[in-house]
């Protein structure tokens, strides 16, 4: 896994880059599919309409609801939406046996960069865990990992 964190335009860029031993329509069901999307992505969701324009809902369980809006998809190869003020596009290339996701966040906060990075590098540890057909298990590492990402973006 590569984790670079970049300037675009005054915003922030989180660019993870994950291999997966899976097929690309493998790892797109993974992350696409109600059932599935449920399990890997941080919020409870609700509503999913996967079209270009279509609305996404989200619960972050403790009394706040928001909206996502659908703002690329060309499956199996590209999702991406935007909540509020950040957007989140993940792009799936088949390589070999498998696939390579490009997983990219845009932000504001700078703040957040350690705990964004730590938050996804999770998030996609159980997108690999639902390939492998095992229970989804949240480690506690969340700290651990943002020390890494605080030295790797050079921001300890």
């Amino acid at each position: 896994m590569k984790q670079t964190l970049l300037t675009e335009d005054g915003r922030y860029v989180l660019r993870i880059e994950r291999y997966f031993a899976h097929p690309q329509r493998k790892v797109w069901r993974s992350i696409t599919e109600p059932e599935h999307f449920a399990q890997w992505y941080p919020f409870s969701t609700g509503e999913m309409d996967l079209r270009v324009g279509g609305k996404l809902g989200f619960d972050d369980g403790e009394g706040s609801t928001y909206e996502a809006v659908v703002t690329e998809l060309d499956p199996p190869r590209v999702f991406a939406f935007r909540e509020v003020d950040d957007t989140l596009r993940i792009e799936l290339r088949p390589e070999g046996e498998g696939c390579l996701m490009i997983f990219t966040h845009t932000f504001d906060d700078p703040s957040w960069a350690t705990h964004t990075a730590a938050g996804w590098h999770r998030c996609l540890d159980a997108v690999d865990m639902l390939l492998a057909g095992t229970p989804v298990e949240w480690p506690d590492n969340a700290a651990e990992l943002r020390e890494v990402y605080a030295k790797e973006f050079g921001l300890a």
